[in-house]
């Protein structure tokens, strides 16, 4: 690769975390890379922009890195958060080259060799940037240009990571050494050593020292090179994901893995599986104002503070308070006389903790999915490919929702063997299949649904259309459901 060529770069999207620290806005069916968190686009669709279709990234003296240019992001995501991978990316007009489902989680080894097996036989000399979707990068010149050395070290046949110049003493990142300079990529360096979350008199060693990096699970793999390595490192994770694609199917616009085959992928990253064993690893030191977003005192740091030091999202009021993030989706808050703290408040839940506690939040996640409680997988609203709804008011033998169906959408075509449903048209126009007759049901009128009826709800105008759904019966679970067809494919 010379100075004058362009490197095609294949940015692989990783969107299958939980995110279970910023609880109670980050939810296992609604996780935080699905949210809007450092600006008015979500953490997923801020990374697919930032590696969309813009100019080639360059070096701005030599040009000796050469250029990069990214080809369409292939994306690897929760098979329950398909559609709304699908729906955000269709939104930010970002085209993918492919959503491979994860039936479960199996870390980031899994995840990076399902990538280069996906892309490699079409492009053997393909180069896969790896870049989990919950991050925030705040100097996108500088990240492309951080690309484009890595590029450089990447045809050279080096795995390549980047390390995060350190702003303080971190102890919850784990920490690269560098070594040596490469010859082939001015601004590369070898990797002398990867370092394990350290204790604060030992990360501040690291900081006075200057040759350490915050490890920050970015990479650059040419995948041919990534599948040798992980051949001779990892052949049992290798082993199970070319068993899981191979026996994968298509679904619409997603590929189904084989889950009896990803199941027996261990779950291991692939920073133990693979770069800490390799003698081919890189980094590129870099500024790029990055942050994991693992937890709220991340986006306290991140965020725009008042002259108390305060980060405020919503309809938030406060008096006395110093140096703390709240936020507040729904309802007025009121923050009186505290220093440190994070509040968040949602629908059906609120978190006060102290700022420097921040990461203990999972441990609250862990007590409630420990008590079988809702509240750490889904929100009141939850989504769904035609729309959402959101449970309103739920008494003795009955529920009511409110429905939102979007535009040239429908549900399934269903029956309940336990509930009858009384559907009211609050705004557009809706056409209800019901046994053998179809119904067009307008602004202020009603119908109602018998248990045991074949029936289907669409929305056939250019408008979301609105629903109150009064359920009423024995069982009002929404495992209820019998779906003779599903144009979205779901049993």
């Amino acid at each position: 690769m010379n100075g004058n060529s362009a490197q095609k770069i294949v940015p692989v999207l990783l969107s299958g975390g939980t995110g279970s620290r910023l609880w109670p806005l980050s939810r296992e069916l609604y996780p935080k890379q699905f949210l809007p968190l450092c600006s008015d686009r979500t953490m997923l669709q801020d990374t697919a922009l930032r590696v969309s279709a813009q100019p080639r990234s360059t070096l701005p003296a030599s040009g000796t890195a050469g250029e990069v240019a990214f080809s369409a992001p292939l994306v690897i995501c929760n098979q329950e958060h398909r559609f709304l991978a699908a729906e955000q990316l269709r939104q930010s007009r970002c085209t993918p080259r492919g959503i491979i489902l994860e039936p479960a989680g199996r870390n980031t080894a899994a995840a990076c060799a399902l990538a280069a097996l996906a892309v490699v036989d079409e492009d053997p000399d393909a180069l896969l940037l790896i870049l989990p979707a919950d991050h925030e990068i705040r100097d996108a010149d500088a990240f492309r240009r951080a690309v484009a050395i890595a590029a450089r070290a990447a045809a050279a046949g080096r795995l390549v990571t980047f390390g995060i110049a350190p702003t303080r003493p971190e102890t919850g990142y784990g920490y690269i050494r560098r070594g040596h300079a490469m010859d082939e990529a001015d601004g590369a360096y070898n990797v002398a050593a990867f370092v394990e979350k350290p204790s604060l008199e030992v990360a501040e060693r690291y900081l006075a020292e200057g040759s350490y990096a915050w490890n920050s699970g970015m990479f650059l793999f040419p995948a041919a090179r990534l599948l040798a390595e992980l051949e001779r490192h990892a052949p049992a994770v290798l082993a199970a994901c070319r068993e899981a694609l191979g026996q994968g199917s298509k679904d619409l616009d997603f590929f189904r893995l084989d889950a009896a085959a990803f199941a027996k992928a261990p779950s291991i990253s692939i920073d133990y599986a693979v770069m800490e064993r390799t003698d081919r690893a890189a980094v590129v030191p870099c500024e790029i104002g990055w942050t994991d977003v693992g937890a709220w005192s991340a986006l306290w740091d991140v965020g725009t503070k008042d002259g108390e030091g305060n980060v405020v999202v919503g309809d938030v009021l406060l008096e006395g308070a110093r140096d703390c993030y709240v936020r507040s989706d729904n309802h007025l808050t009121a923050v009186v006389g505290v220093e440190n703290a994070v509040v968040v408040v949602v629908d059906d839940a609120v978190l006060v903790a102290d700022r420097s506690q921040a990461q203990d939040v999972k441990r609250i996640v862990d007590r409630l999915k420990a008590e079988g409680r809702s509240e750490s997988v889904s929100h009141r609203r939850v989504h769904r490919p035609w729309g959402s709804y959101q449970s309103l008011h739920t008494g003795d033998r009955f529920q009511v929702k409110s429905l939102t169906i979007a535009p040239g959408s429908r549900l399934s075509l269903q029956k309940h063997h336990h509930r009858a449903e009384h559907w009211v048209v609050v705004n557009g126009t809706a056409l209800v299949t019901r046994g053998e007759e179809q119904v067009m049901v307008y602004e202020n009128q009603s119908i109602y649904i018998p248990i045991g009826t074949v029936h289907r709800l669409e929305n056939p105008g250019k408008v979301p259309l609105t629903i109150i759904e009064v359920q009423s019966g024995s069982y009002l679970g929404e495992d209820d459901i019998v779906r003779l067809e599903d144009v979205y494919g779901r049993n």
